[in-house]
């Protein structure tokens, strides 16, 4: 049966039918069911919610103060309490407790109804099914939609949200967004993301601690390294695990990206539209999603719909987390070509050339001609107009930026003329 993870009538019916028996429709998400199996064996009500507030006052604010992701709470909202946001964000520690909750202050009392505060335990297996609290228990980006919550109170809320790792791996922390219905799109589960890998950026500079490096990209008393893709400027893809890289062919490059781009999961029907134009059936794709297992090993889920058992980090991510901190220049180096430029699977060139249009829309708004001028002297920027005319705009007045620029654009109008 199709999952009907979007249909809230549906979603509200299959909830009150496991409640009621512990049966559970096939229809809901795998990611839904596994948390309201556990919420069920944690004794969780579905009636009432009711988290403990365990730390208050000053005593909040020192834990705060000492967090580790304390330094990335101004970049948290610039990213994600925009004016007209319409949602709040949270930040949860690695035990399950909020440590800031801030945003719009309508949905702000709305949460507040539910105990959704600074202070409070909202894990899993107190809160039931919720995002940060099903990010935390799953250590996976989670987007809980509406019903889908366990506990019936918290079911007019829609939720998104990923956790934050140091180097090393470990989770630090849960960022979520909640709101009503801007919450409930696609966009706002890339937003936080983003926010995410900008965070994790941060982290990262703040923490300059000595790391020794085993040979099998594990350091002392962490996991596994992350799995990485990399398709940015590469001819088909490159997967690279502890157990080394290998090299993918193109249609496995693009299942793994489209995959990760999505995190919720993709049936045999969604991954057929997002991989070609024309008709593709659902055998052929099983059949790839078959072949891939061989080469990705535990990393692709067994079960349906097709989706990723961990976060799998690309170099996609590595660029739109430099633009999302304002590092145009970190943002561009870190961008060696387009996504998968030789593939025509609409799911990729759309993820290919938003891509694109977010770093000329950073580049457009630089003032440093340095950061302007490497993306003309790229193939996507040499014939970009509006990118030369900005570059003769900034650049010092004769400087070498400022005469190509001029020359540059002299020949652009010729052309066009």
């Amino acid at each position: 049966m199709p999952a009907h993870g979007h249909d809230p009538s549906a979603v509200r019916t299959a909830h009150e039918g496991f409640v009621a028996s512990g049966r559970l429709d096939p229809g809901v998400r795998d990611v839904v069911a596994d948390s309201w199996r556990r919420s069920r064996r944690s004794g969780v009500d579905p009636e009432h919610v009711s988290p403990t507030v365990d730390l208050t006052g000053s005593d909040l604010l020192r834990v705060r103060a000492e967090h580790p992701l304390a330094p990335a709470i101004p970049v948290v909202r610039d990213l994600l309490l925009g004016p007209d946001a319409g949602w709040v964000a949270a930040l949860m520690d690695a035990s399950g407790r909020l440590l800031w909750v801030e945003g719009d202050a309508v949905v702000r009392r709305r949460v507040e109804r539910v105990g959704f505060v600074e202070g409070a335990m909202w894990r899993e297996d107190t809160a039931g099914t919720n995002a940060p609290g099903t990010a935390l228990a799953t250590d996976r980006e989670v987007h809980v939609l509406g019903a889908e919550h366990w506990s019936r109170p918290v079911q007019g809320l829609n939720c998104a949200a990923a956790p934050v790792h140091d180097a090393d791996g470990r989770v630090l922390g849960v960022l979520d967004i909640t709101g009503g219905s801007p919450v409930s799109s696609g966009m706002a589960r890339s937003l936080v993301r983003a926010t995410v890998a900008a965070v994790e950026a941060i982290v990262a500079r703040t923490d300059r601690s000595p790391r020794v490096v085993g040979p099998d990209g594990t350091r002392p008393g962490s996991g596994p390294a992350e799995p990485r893709l990399r398709v940015l400027g590469a001819r088909d893809g490159e997967l690279r695990t502890p157990q080394g890289v290998v090299r993918l062919n193109r249609r496995h490059a693009e299942i793994l990206l489209l995959l990760a781009e999505h995190p919720e999961g993709l049936s045999s029907e969604e991954l057929a539209i997002m991989l070609s134009e024309e008709d593709l059936s659902v055998v052929t794709v099983r059949a790839e999603v078959s072949r891939l297992r061989r080469v990705a090993g535990p990393l692709l889920a067994e079960s349906r719909p097709y989706r990723l058992v961990r976060d799998l980090h690309t170099d996609v991510d590595a660029v739109r987390a430099a633009l999302a901190v304002g590092d145009v220049a970190q943002a561009l180096a870190s961008c060696p070509g387009p996504v998968l430029a030789r593939s025509t699977a609409p799911g990729v060139v759309a993820v290919r050339e938003a891509l694109a249009a977010d770093l000329r829309a950073a580049v457009l708004a630089s003032n440093d001609p340095d950061v302007i001028a490497r993306w003309t002297a790229a193939d996507v920027g040499a014939e970009d107009w509006w990118a030369w005319q900005r570059l003769a705009v900034v650049a010092p007045s004769g400087s070498p930026h400022a005469l190509r620029a001029r020359t540059r654009l002299a020949t652009l109008d010729r052309a066009l003329a």
